[in-house]
């Protein structure tokens, strides 16, 4: 049976004091479950103080995107190294902003997925469609083609290990949201293209999200469907008690 991952994306939002005290708010609250997982992925400065938080809670401490390379003339990036010594447990690869505004491309990704593996840290990799893809029906090949290119490479056992985040990009944090039936198409689309990728075993076990304006209002209803295993948060994951929400939806 495949955990209900909720993970939230703060982006680039709060200061260091509010970061903490939203850790102090979810601290205590959110229980120990094997079917759930909560991860908060917070900007890099807020790491090292939400890690040491983390630690009196249930809840993962994720980065929001890192550099493929350990060390090196990269001024500004954040190395898988780096994120591993703190603590940190998972990473945001290949968001569509990061592709959007800052060069992300798929064969990045795929380095930086290879990277998170080696270094012990569980990738979350965005794949998404734009509006103009839906509309012309493009959404399955580009997303099959962004799948295909991220995991290249990796063992039936990466594979297995790492998160896949579907996030139609006409719907981020545009108040739009895939409808439940739509989301799910996808989903399922993606677990089709990861099956003949590894083993139909393999994909059976890959947890795939839904991101896009997620929220407590609709968070049931996207739970529901067969092959939606959880969201990827943006604005919805920014207040304490949207988060605690989202986490109890991913419990029932």
């Amino acid at each position: 049976m495949r955990k209900t991952v909720i993970a939230g994306n703060w982006k680039m939002n709060k200061v260091l004091s509010e970061a903490d005290q939203f850790m102090e708010e979810i601290t205590g609250k959110i229980t120990n479950n094997d079917n759930t997982e909560a991860i908060v992925c917070a900007p890099f400065p807020f790491l090292p103080s939400l890690v040491e938080k983390a630690k009196r809670s249930n809840v993962k401490v994720g980065a929001q995107n890192m550099h493929y390379e350990e060390d090196g003339a990269f001024t500004g990036e954040v190395s898988p190294v780096m994120l591993n010594d703190l603590g940190v447990t998972h990473v945001v690869l290949g968001h569509s902003e990061r592709r959007e505004y800052f060069a992300e491309t798929d064969e990045t990704v795929n380095k930086k997925t290879h990277a998170a593996f080696q270094h012990d840290l569980i990738p979350i990799v965005c794949v998404g469609e734009t509006l103009e893809q839906r509309e012309n029906n493009e959404t399955m090949d580009h997303v099959k083609n962004q799948v295909q290119k991220a995991l290249a490479g990796l063992t039936n056992d990466q594979v297995e290990q790492t998160m896949i985040a579907y996030e139609p990009i006409w719907a981020i944090g545009t108040g739009k949201t895939a409808t439940s039936d739509q989301a799910n198409e996808v989903c399922s689309h993606i677990r089709k293209v990861i099956g003949e990728l590894t083993s139909t075993d393999v994909a059976e076990n890959v947890v795939i999200q839904y991101g896009g304006s997620v929220k407590p209002a609709n968070i049931d209803e996207l739970l529901a469907k067969s092959d939606i295993d959880g969201a990827l948060v943006g604005g919805a994951s920014l207040e304490a008690n949207s988060f605690l929400q989202l986490v109890e939806a991913g419990t029932k």
